[in-house]
């Protein structure tokens, strides 16, 4: 194989289930899209590390939204690394990809030489669903514990949907072939299926930091048990690069891990780095303000400036064309 050629399941998601256990899960393999979100901005190694962990986790868990639903991570910290964002954009139509995007904001000055996770202080991880116009957003949050963003998912499952979830993850810089030094990614999600009761008890006091519930602590009984056991056991035989997946096809690597389980595979989901900004999107963003707020945001050039996080795009406006009083044009009645 010649890796300076794109792979074909590079940047894809491909869901499964293992049909001996009632046990889904995702692979998922990113290559250009961290390229995409990293190309945007000069971040420092350990930031590279977290959008890179984070874009992974997004991709895991973004691909059971629904079509043109939207779904976001965010983590909000004391430490350097301020906060972590993504977004996960279902496809417009069946066949198409989703989309994926992230930055992070940090004081360059207060990171050290710790590793990613301990950059990030005290704070929380938080997951957050908007299907669309007309319905109100789904948020779940979690403390920030556990060692790494990793943990802190499979926290949040544990604690906010009590859903026994593990994952695997591994990302760094690659170098072969003659595509030159970039990042790769790859992960794997477990998931055991609940039953649902209206009856069924929340546990008190998990066996993580601080007694946050984790997996095992919400894991089922019995013969399901065992074979959430089992597959757990199966997931930690995986080795790194089997994880990042140069020369591993995803559906090879199900079968290495768990062929005595019955893996079954559904069509692999293709994303792509991608923004949502627009100057509309900009002007809107900027409809809240009054005429004497938009005032302040002027500069001595007499336009208003904004530049998106995510993509670095830049936008000049026209301070006349913005405020939630634009349609009266500038000067119109302030009706703040």
């Amino acid at each position: 194989m010649n890796f300076g050629e794109k792979i074909a399941w590079d940047d894809t998601v491909l869901p499964f289930q293992l049909d001996k256990s009632d046990i889904r899960g995702r692979v998922a393999r990113l290559d250009g899209v961290l390229g995409g979100i990293l190309k945007q901005h000069d971040y420092p190694l350990v930031v590279e590390a977290l959008v890179a962990e984070m874009a992974l986790l997004t991709a895991l868990i973004g691909q059971t939204i629904k079509l043109r639903w939207k779904l976001s991570l965010q983590v909000q910290s004391n430490g350097p690394v301020r906060m972590i964002a993504t977004d996960y954009y279902g496809p417009q139509k069946d066949g198409e990809p989703a989309r994926i995007r992230a930055y992070a904001s940090y004081d360059a000055e207060r990171l050290t030489d710790a590793s990613p996770f301990e950059q990030v202080g005290e704070g929380y991880f938080a997951i957050m669903i908007d299907q669309g116009k007309g319905t109100a957003p789904y948020q779940g949050i979690t403390p920030l514990a556990g060692g790494s963003l990793r943990a802190c998912a499979e926290a949040y499952f544990a604690q906010s949907e009590q859903i026994p979830t593990r994952f695997a993850l591994n990302f760094g810089r690659s170098t072969e072939g003659d595509t030159g030094e970039h990042w790769r990614a790859g992960g794997i999600m477990l998931q055991h299926m609940p039953k649902a009761s209206p009856f069924a008890a929340t546990p008190e006091g998990g066996s993580g930091e601080g007694g946050l519930l984790q997996p095992d602590d919400v894991a089922p009984d019995g013969e399901e048990g065992e074979n959430w056991n089992r597959a757990n056991i199966l997931l930690d035989t995986v080795d790194a690069l089997e994880l990042i997946g140069p020369s591993v096809a995803p559906t090879d690597l199900l079968l290495r891990l768990f062929h005595e389980e019955g893996p079954r595979v559904y069509d692999a989901q293709p994303i792509r780095f991608g923004c949502t900004c627009s100057k509309d999107r900009v002007r809107q963003s900027l409809s809240i303000y009054s005429a004497k707020d938009i005032a302040t945001m002027t500069t001595d050039d007499g336009r208003v400036t904004a530049d998106c996080q995510f993509c670095g795009s830049h936008y000049d406006l026209d301070p006349a064309t913005l405020g939630f009083d634009s349609d009266q044009g500038a000067g119109g009645d302030d009706t703040a």
